[in-house]
This record gives C-alpha cells, structure tokens and sequence, in this order.
C-alpha cells in the first residue's frame, strides 16, 4: 500500500509558457484602429470600449492572433485558427522536450484542452503527427472547458497516475482567438475581445519515482467545482448569436455572483485539505462568536471573520480573468497586493490567455524567484459552465528560471498599470452623438 501510494503522487517535471512573435504584439495605437475598422460600432461603443479598456489592467504588450493584423477578423479562414495553434504547438512543445531532454516516443499520456476551436482530426491527433508519438498513447482532447480547463487537464493525469506507474503525460493548454473574434456591437460580446489575448502553455507530468528529484512541483490536492445545473451560473459565460447573426462570446451582469457562488462552494470543499486543524478550529469557533452576536458586531461595524488561507498557503496562483476578478479574491481571501501582484502583472503583460494564465502567474513567480523549496502553491480558476477548479502545489526545490518572462522580468512591477488609452482617446467622451462620426481617412493619433 505504502509502495502504492508512492507511485501515484503527480509531479511537474517542467512547463513551457508560449511567447508570440513582437510582430503580433498589440499597441494602444493598432487597438483603436482594430475598433475603427468594425463599422457596426457608433459613438456609445466607442466609449463603452474605452472605459473598459482603460479599467481592464491590461498594457501594450499583449498578443493577438496574425488575422487581427491582416485585417481580417471578420471573416476568417479555418486555417487561421489551425495555424495560430500549430505556432503555438511547434514553440513551446519543441521548447520543452529540449528543456526535460525526454524524447516525443517517452509520451505515454496526451491531453490537449483548446476550447473553441473543434478540428478533423483533432488537434491532439495534429500534434501526434507532428512528434510521431507512440500507437499506445493514451490521448484526451478537450473541448468547451473555458479557463478552468488546464486544473481538469491536470486532474485527469492526476487519475491516470493513481491506477498506472511510471508514467509521463504531456498536458497542452492554450486557445484559438482566430475564429472568435467578435465583430459586432452587442457590448455583452465585445468585451471578450478587449480581455481574451493570444498565448498557451505545454507541461509534462510525471509520477515515475527515479524523476522525482528533477522535479519542480508536487500536486497536494485538487477540487472542482461545476454549477452548470442552475440556469443564472450556466448562462453567464456562453457562446452564442447575437441579434445579426454573428457568434461572439457572451459575459454577463451576472457573472460576478456566479463566480462567487462558485469560488464559496470550493473554498469550503479545498480549505480543509490544505489548512491546518488549529486554523480551522480557530475559524468555527470565531464565526459561532460572530453569528451569535452578529447583531451587535454589526451595529458597531464589526465585519464578517475570515478564515487566514496564509497559514496553510504561500503564494497564490489566480486566474487572470480580469481586473475585476483579481481585486474580488484578493478581497475575500484578505490578500495583500504582494500575493495578488503575479496575477496583476500577468494580466498587464500578456492579457487573460484563457486556461493558460495560470502558468504565466507561476513563471512570473519563478522569475522573482519567490518559489523555494517547501512552498505551496494555491491555485485558483475559473470557466464557463460556471466552474472553479483549484489546486495545490509543494514547490519539490528552489526555482528561478526566467521562462518566458526572462526578457522582461526586470521591468515589473511597473511604477503604473495605466495605460495610455485614456490619454489618446478621452475626447471621445466629450462628442455629442447625433453629430459625431469617424471620417474613412482618420489617422489614428
């Protein structure tokens, strides 16, 4: 039993963050001429967009997928989306089988979770062609999973390890923009196009005992929670038509209580697996205190007692959702600015990159070179269905490679998150509608 248990504890091995090319790289300027160019867009969605814009936490050097700059995002091909991948496959796979020194033919498990983009053959099959992995390789192609798709990514390798040993699994996360890029004027819709940004990541698992020592992280343990059974949670992340016709990705106003309902639900499942028996104690009995005399706590303004996820956590991993997202856990985890900067400066430098944030919030704390040996890891993210998935990780030893912040590392955190959108754009709040109207030779300032 002993020797059992052993064999199906899930290691990371190493991961492989993806960095596009600067020629996809999204200035503030080519921003308004992107908006410029949708025709379906008046002066209301203009200043919606701006005020979103302005208020997302997100900077000049985020990526978009190659037919945005072709102009060509609204209508393009089914090879932009095959190829934004194959880019993406080819540059951080290639990076990481280097990195580890593991041949392709060591592959024994493949999971691949890339959302909205559907492929024949898939696109795990693709990348098993590519590397001509084995016959025998056990593979999952996930689709629809949203941003919470790399924890399930993760937990089906987790399973595959409790009934197999030795065995390495290669999980790919990433999403396809190319054929989702929304080109109508439904502001539910148009507002994925100012948070989504390009980007992916590859990871190889392992739970081979003589790899444990190469090792990076340890899973601890790993909750998920999916309230797609009530329609408000179901609805609020979907993809869907708007009145013309066009498919774009639909938020809505009730977002933030799904996600919140959701983050509870989890934390109650996660917080007694990963924090201490005196921390627990000391919150049941706080809280007992509390709802007895909540009354008069109240009226003398005494707030609600949180459970201190610090005694048993010592980084926190969030999903880069936006600005909003990250102010509201760092709010109901009683987080400081210090925990909650990897995933600011994450969503400031690359943008919310769906299912492979994550990883980037993790390579921006390898760079700092906050991860040593012992730490652990609390992950946190969430997707459309509504779920949030979490999981928790023991840094196996010290880290500080630069990954894919190493070019870039030095210059956060940045004196300001502001960017200049505001400042080239402002006079847009102050014209009138009924005359207002952008000429076809306008110059973007």
């Amino acid at each position: 039993m002993i020797d059992q248990k052993r064999h199906q504890t899930c290691y990371i091995l190493d991961y492989q963050c993806y960095k596009p090319t600067d020629d996809r790289m999204l200035s503030t300027r080519f921003c308004g001429e992107v908006i410029r160019r949708n025709k379906n867009l008046g002066l209301n969605e203009y200043k919606f967009l701006l005020k979103a814009i302005v208020s997302s936490g997100i900077g000049e050097q985020t990526y978009a997928p190659r037919m945005v700059f072709y102009g060509r995002e609204e209508c393009p091909t089914y090879n932009d989306g095959i190829s934004e991948m194959d880019e993406f496959f080819h540059d951080s796979i290639d990076k990481l089988f280097k990195k580890t020194k593991i041949p392709p033919s060591q592959i024994d498990v493949l999971v691949v979770n890339i959302s909205m983009l559907a492929t024949m053959p898939s696109l795990s099959s693709r990348i098993i062609n590519h590397y001509k992995l084995r016959e025998d390789i056990k593979v999952y192609n996930l689709t629809g999973m949203g941003c919470s798709a790399s924890v399930i990514s993760i937990n089906i390798v987790q399973n595959i390890f409790k009934i197999q040993k030795d065995k390495l699994a290669l999980v790919v996360t990433s999403e396809s923009l190319s054929p989702n890029w929304y080109s109508g004027n439904d502001r539910s819709m148009i507002l994925a196009n100012c948070l989504f940004r390009s980007g992916g990541c590859a990871i190889i698992l392992t739970n081979k005992l003589d790899l444990k020592n190469k090792a990076m992280f340890k899973l601890k343990c790993l909750v998920r929670t999916h309230h797609g059974a009530k329609n408000e949670s179901y609805n609020c992340c979907i993809q869907k038509e708007d009145g013309q016709g066009r498919v774009g990705f639909h938020l809505d106003k009730n977002l933030p209580k799904a996600a919140t309902r959701a983050f509870v639900d989890n934390l109650k499942e996660i917080a007694p697996k990963i924090l201490s028996i005196r921390e627990l104690i000391r919150f049941t009995i706080v809280s007992t205190a509390w709802r007895i005399l909540s009354y008069n706590l109240r009226k003398l303004g005494s707030r609600r007692p949180m459970i201190n996820f610090k005694t048993g956590v010592d980084h926190f991993c969030l999903h880069t959702g936006g600005k909003a997202v990250i102010d509201g856990i760092g709010t109901n985890l009683n987080l400081s600015e210090y925990d909650l900067e990897p995933a600011r400066m994450t969503l400031h430098r690359f943008g919310n990159t769906s299912a492979s944030s994550l990883w980037y919030v993790l390579g921006y704390m390898e760079a700092k070179k906050r991860l040593k040996k012992g730490d652990k890891v609390f992950m946190i993210s969430f997707g459309a269905g509504f779920k949030c998935n979490s999981c928790l990780w023991e840094v196996v030893r010290d880290l500080g490679d630069g990954n894919v912040w190493e070019d870039c590392i030095h210059n956060y955190p940045p004196k300001t998150l502001e960017n200049p959108f505001l400042e080239k754009f402002g006079w847009l709040q102050n014209e009138d509608p009924s005359t207002f109207y952008v000429p076809d030779d306008y110059v973007i300032p």
